[in-house]
């Protein structure tokens, strides 16, 4: 699997669940448990890779204004959300994500589910279990490469206090952090 096929089959899932995002990680878990094995842990591979991409401070002074705090597993789960708008939607908000103003109608919906459709497509394409062989799993497999999002990751750009949001991201502050 290459970046293109992770982006179509993101943007084929989206399409299908019409923003229900339980729809869009069922047509994606079927959608991956039609290929092979080794594509579903690329797959997971290359998630992994925008995971890390999207391991911005200015991406987490978005989930801020948007989210009103940020813990570990919130701006996780926001960068998940992220990769789940497809590519167009992700490599605009990491160039600029202020640009999350035009597309963000309310309070995002994080999308944590997306972390497991890879293991939940292998599981189903396999007939395994997880716990029958974790070595084997693209979960393991991606972490065996150095794709760790939670502690391989350092997080880019400078870091920001609260007092400066409102100038970073004055469309995003203007919509969603004025109160």
């Amino acid at each position: 699997m290459d970046k293109k096929e992770f982006w179509q089959l993101i943007e084929a899932a989206k399409e299908i669940s019409k923003g229900n995002q339980a729809l869009q990680e069922q047509a994606l878990i079927n959608s991956l448990a039609q290929l092979s094995p080794e594509k579903i842990i690329e797959f997971e591979c290359i998630l992994r890779e925008y995971l890390i991409e999207a391991d911005h401070f200015n991406v987490m002074a978005a989930q801020k204004i948007l989210n009103g705090y940020v813990t570990d597993d919130s701006y996780l789960y926001f960068r998940c959300w992220l990769v789940g708008q497809g590519e167009v939607v992700f490599t605009s908000a990491l160039r600029n994500p202020d640009a999350l103003a035009t597309v963000v109608q309310e309070p995002y919906l994080d999308f944590e589910e997306l972390l497991y459709v890879a293991t939940q497509a292998y599981e189903k394409r396999t007939g395994t279990k997880e716990e029958d062989n974790e070595a084997t799993f693209p979960r393991d497999i991606a972490h065996s490469r150095g794709l760790d999002y939670d502690y391989g990751s350092v997080t880019k750009g400078e870091d920001w206090t609260e007092n400066q949001l409102p100038k970073m991201l004055p469309k995003l502050w203007k919509k969603f952090g004025a109160t």
